[in-house]
């Protein structure tokens, strides 16, 4: 009588071979569908004006040098002027960002002040323009 260990190995397990296949064909299908580009369409332009509205909102740039004096953007303004021009800044785009710049040697009542302005006109997206450390 035979034993198992006597019994002939002559089939071939295929499921290592399966398993290979099946890796290569997602391979396969991955690169394809990342090698497949869109096709080139030419959109038509639009007439209105309300294209603008949809563009990104300029960061407003405030600055107080070292004397206390205030800038915004480029332009030398005084807390009255500033907190106008923000007001009618903020109209016209709710979600006004806005950049906070102190020289070092300016007094904190000058930065604080501005601060103020602000919060009055509820700006809530307020940047302080620091340096990196050397």
């Amino acid at each position: 009588m035979a034993s198992a260990d006597d019994k002939s190995f002559d089939d071939i397990n295929v499921t290592p071979m399966v398993d290979l296949y099946l890796v290569l064909l997602l391979i396969f299908i991955v690169m394809t569908a990342a090698g497949v580009k869109g096709m080139k369409v030419e959109l038509p332009r639009s007439s209105d004006k309300s294209a603008k509205n949809l563009s990104v909102p300029k960061i407003q740039a405030i600055t107080v040098d070292a004397e206390g004096k205030i800038q915004l953007n480029t332009t030398p303004v005084t807390l009255e002027e500033l907190e106008s021009k923000l007001s009618a800044l903020k109209t016209t785009t709710p979600d006004l960002p806005v950049i906070v710049r102190g020289d070092t040697a300016v007094q904190y009542r000058g930065v604080m002040s501005v601060l103020d302005v602000l919060g009055r006109l509820g700006i809530d997206k307020i940047g302080l323009a620091t340096q990196k450390p050397k």
